[in-house]
């Protein structure tokens, strides 16, 4: 007997925003406090995605911190720092500020690196595959806030000098790829 699928039971975003339609505006402000007080994220969200507080990059650069380069009892999770940054995308995207995060994740993971000499080839290629993010993104920015940007990326390429598994001369090939190289 052939077993059939469990019925679906979570709901669609079709389906939520038919719902929101029947909120009156008081309703939905409600509703908005009830998930702005339910989890960190979505103040977060909500504050970059309004323009509210401070520098709106600091929670997002909090949990990359955190993430990549965590306390001694504490498990690295890559998957955190990027979901950070995609986090960040949904509130704002402001492409100078995804550079900047990117930066900023390649900032910590090679200090991180070179810290407490990490050997982890999967660490390493997440590395690689942000720095490779991180050029594209600073080569579209404009020329003050790119050359800023590059030196940053040229001190995390000489961080990564001694680290092993090619990270070094990868990131050199990467430098070299995107054109920057020569903006250094």
């Amino acid at each position: 007997m052939a077993s059939r699928k469990p019925p679906k039971t979570q709901a669609a975003w079709s389906q939520v925003k038919s719902k929101l339609f029947d909120f009156d505006r008081t309703g939905l402000i409600a509703l908005l406090h009830d998930l702005y007080a339910a989890k960190r994220d979505n103040q977060a969200f909500l504050h970059t995605r309004l323009g509210l507080g401070g520098d709106s990059l600091d929670p997002y650069k909090e949990v990359i911190a955190r993430s990549l380069w965590p306390d001694l009892s504490k498990p690295v999770s890559v998957a955190a720092a990027k979901k950070a940054i995609s986090s960040y995308g949904r509130a704002q995207g402001r492409a100078e500020d995804m550079a900047e995060l990117m930066v900023f994740f390649c900032e910590q993971a090679a200090g991180f690196v070179r810290d407490v000499g990490l050997q982890d080839e999967t660490y390493f290629n997440a590395l690689l595959r942000m720095y490779g993010r991180a050029l594209a993104a600073v080569a579209t920015l404009q020329n003050a806030t790119r050359a800023e940007k590059i030196k940053r990326l040229g001190r995390i390429r000489g961080l990564c000098r001694d680290v092993g598994y090619g990270v070094f001369d990868a990131m050199t090939m990467l430098l070299e790829e995107s054109g920057l190289g020569s903006d250094q």
